[in-house]
């Protein structure tokens, strides 16, 4: 009896911000809607809805003006102003939060983005790593450079690319020598949906040489019935390896599909095994 009272608070509480996400309601306000103090309510929205109310608000508020800033007339003041917020640094700071990128980049489909790419090899074959000056952006294994570099730039298709090898990717590719002290060095930065970024997240507390399943990561993200959009997200992810979603297996204990091939998720899972498996100075 009492979850259906909390799904119905919840389901109200919802609808209430969906309806109202332009007013920018705080806390207090939701909370007042359902009869409950703010504490609460923010407990209980968030081990019902998977986040806190502030985020799935900011979901919205970005989903909606992403949709705003497709419309090319649209300037980023209207924008600002349409989703109900302050001015254009608060719709700044939103996207940098969830998007990893200005909402500027974002409207012109990566215009002011520079670009940087190089190919390299690693212990699984080639690769294509990419960077903006924030962080890496792709990364991917390949069989052909020029189809490679067309994938890339599908991505971003208004951005300036040229090759060459930054201290962003050097710090990337140290993953594959083992130098795992230079792991906290690597910086991302990653253009995808609310959803996509919240699963990419959960792929990075997986730690080396470990597994989870596609259900363990939807448990993980507060959306235990997500499993099947959890491996489409999986599946979308931009950056091989160093966002490891070849530490998701199915339930069953198959490896399941890869990207790039499901036996080279095979070799992968099996060649970090191994690494953690051996004394510190045979690393």
């Amino acid at each position: 009896m009492e979850d259906t009272t909390n799904f119905d608070r919840i389901a109200i509480a919802i609808d209430y911000i969906k309806k109202n996400f332009k007013d920018q309601p705080n806390l207090d306000q939701v909370a007042k809607e359902v009869h409950l103090s703010p504490f609460h309510f923010q407990r209980l929205f968030t081990d019902w809805a998977g986040v806190s109310p502030k985020k799935f608000l900011q979901y919205l508020s970005i989903d909606y003006a992403k949709s705003m800033l497709q419309d090319k007339g649209a300037t980023l003041f209207d924008t600002a102003f349409e989703t109900g917020l302050s001015g254009t640094g608060r719709l700044h700071d939103l996207f940098i939060g969830i998007e990893g990128m200005t909402p500027g980049e974002y409207k012109n489909g990566g215009e002011s983005l520079s670009i940087n790419y190089s190919f390299a090899e690693s212990p699984f074959g080639e690769i294509i790593v990419a960077s903006t000056q924030k962080g890496i952006c792709h990364l991917a294994f390949i069989t052909d450079r020029d189809m490679a570099l067309a994938e890339l730039k599908a991505q971003f298709p208004q951005a300036r690319y040229r090759q060459t090898v930054d201290l962003i990717q050097l710090n990337a590719l140290y993953i594959f020598s083992q130098d795992w002290s230079r792991l906290s060095d690597v910086k991302l930065h990653l253009k995808g949906s609310p959803f996509q970024l919240k699963v990419w997240e959960a792929l990075l507390n997986i730690p080396m040489g470990r597994l989870s399943t596609y259900g363990s990561i939807s448990e993980t993200i507060g959306n235990p019935r997500a499993s099947r959009a959890v491996g489409t997200a999986i599946g979308s992810n931009p950056v091989a390896f160093l966002i490891p979603c070849h530490r998701v297996i199915r339930s069953s204990g198959d490896t399941g599909d890869y990207h790039w091939g499901s036996t080279r998720k095979k070799v992968m899972i099996g060649w970090e095994a191994a690494k953690v498996s051996l004394p510190e100075n045979e690393n």
